[in-house]
């Protein structure tokens, strides 16, 4: 991974990032800011995993989530943690931890993880070679274990 920046290095503060998100909503309202998260997340997936070498590769689910925690987690860009990828029927289903859009919210908050579902869909679609419907089900500020998402082939 190239650095992008010489002094301060590739990594900004979470602070930062949610000051965007929270700006953008201001602007254009949950919905449309949604929208705009889940496509941008959508384009940094499909990057990440071209650069990645793995498109159309349709690995196991074991090694999506090998890839896509190394990639996204602790040891890569920590967007999130991913705790694991499994196959519901043709579904897709992906637990995440420690999502930067949960990061800072309290308990009950409406928050939805837009741009990191966004950026699993696009790297499950590029890794797949599929195009998915993709929903947040569970969140981590409303009760669940995971920032679950949903991704079922379109």
């Amino acid at each position: 991974m190239t650095n992008h920046r010489s002094t301060l290095g590739d990594y900004s503060s979470v602070v930062c990032f949610k000051a965007v998100i929270t700006g953008v909503e201001d602007t254009l309202g949950p919905d449309g800011a949604a929208v705009v998260f889940t496509r941008a997340g959508r384009v940094r997936g499909h990057n990440l995993a071209k650069e990645l070498g793995v498109s159309n590769t349709n690995p196991s689910t074991e090694e999506i989530t090998k890839m896509l925690d190394g990639a996204i987690g602790k040891d890569g860009t920590r967007l999130t943690g991913v705790a694991n990828v499994t196959k519901q029927g043709d579904d897709y289903v992906v637990d995440c931890f420690d999502t930067v859009c949960s990061a800072g919210e309290e308990q009950g908050s409406d928050r939805r993880c837009t741009f990191t579902l966004g950026a699993v869909q696009g790297a499950l679609e590029e890794i797949t070679g599929q195009t998915f419907l993709a929903e947040q089900t569970e969140s981590v500020l409303r009760g669940g274990q995971y920032d679950r998402f949903v991704f079922s082939p379109l």
